[in-house]
């Protein structure tokens, strides 16, 4: 597994490296914003978020809105605002200075491991009746025409298959669709779910409302014609949906 360690202290960063190389791990080093948004592609990124040349919570929005990759925040910044200012700009994990190297690689394990379970689910297809989504291609069809999504339609969309019918909250479609939780974005969630349900015709119903909450979405509990199959194993070719 590939680690970018992005630590703009020499001693810290050399003393984390040799940890993680100790248990298995490949380590890239990067010094600044700059370095790191530079950097060939890894696995996880262990990011310090006070980089001298940008912000780290700016890095991390960066590193999400381009890729999927997990990034850990490690940081001095301990306050309960930083660490929600820093989950919410898409660090799926936040460590506060000073930790132990148990305690790091723990989260490392378990941030890979989440990690691996979203890959398995971005490369299968979802039935649900005459409705086909298949993450990996990015396509949808209803009764085997293809239904041209935007890209935050089908975003929004794959954020509710993963979620494998249990309610999403406002803030996590938020975050995730659009690497933002500022309040006035509410308003335009909704109406891009409005235009959603309209272009999925009948399907449109199976994207349910959780009031004072968020939207889920109907899977085999709501609907009997629910399957689930790899990518590829789905019904015929479809365009992909629209950008």
């Amino acid at each position: 597994m590939r680690i970018l360690l992005v630590e703009d202290d020499d001693r810290v960063a050399d003393a984390l490296a040799g940890a993680l190389r100790r248990n298995g791990y490949e380590v890239r080093r990067a010094a600044s914003a700059a370095d790191a948004l530079a950097a060939p592609a890894v696995d996880l990124v262990l990011l310090d978020l006070g980089l001298p040349d940008r912000d780290g919570i700016e890095v991390c929005r960066e590193l999400r809105a381009r890729d999927a990759v997990p990034v850990i925040a490690v940081t001095a910044r301990g306050a309960e605002p930083d660490r929600v200012r820093g989950l919410r700009s898409g660090a799926d994990d936040y460590v506060v200075k000073p930790f132990g190297t148990a305690e790091l690689l723990a989260r490392i394990e378990a941030v890979l491991r989440r990690s691996v379970s979203r890959r398995t689910h971005d490369h299968r297809t979802l039935n649900l009746g005459a409705l086909t989504v298949c993450l990996g291609q990015r396509t949808v069809t209803l009764d085997g025409r293809p239904i041209a999504l935007t890209r935050k339609e089908f975003d929004i969309l794959a954020v509710l298959v993963r979620a494998d019918g249990a309610a999403v909250p406002r803030e996590r479609i938020l975050v995730e669709v659009w690497q933002s939780t500022y309040d006035g974005m509410s308003r335009t969630l909704d109406v891009h779910v409005a235009t959603l349900r309209g272009k999925l015709g009948p399907a449109g119903a199976l994207v349910r409302t959780v009031r004072g909450f968020g939207y889920r979405l109907a899977t085999t509990t709501d609907t009997a014609a629910t399957t689930i199959t790899t990518a590829g194993a789905g019904p015929g070719p479809a365009t992909p949906a629209g950008g």
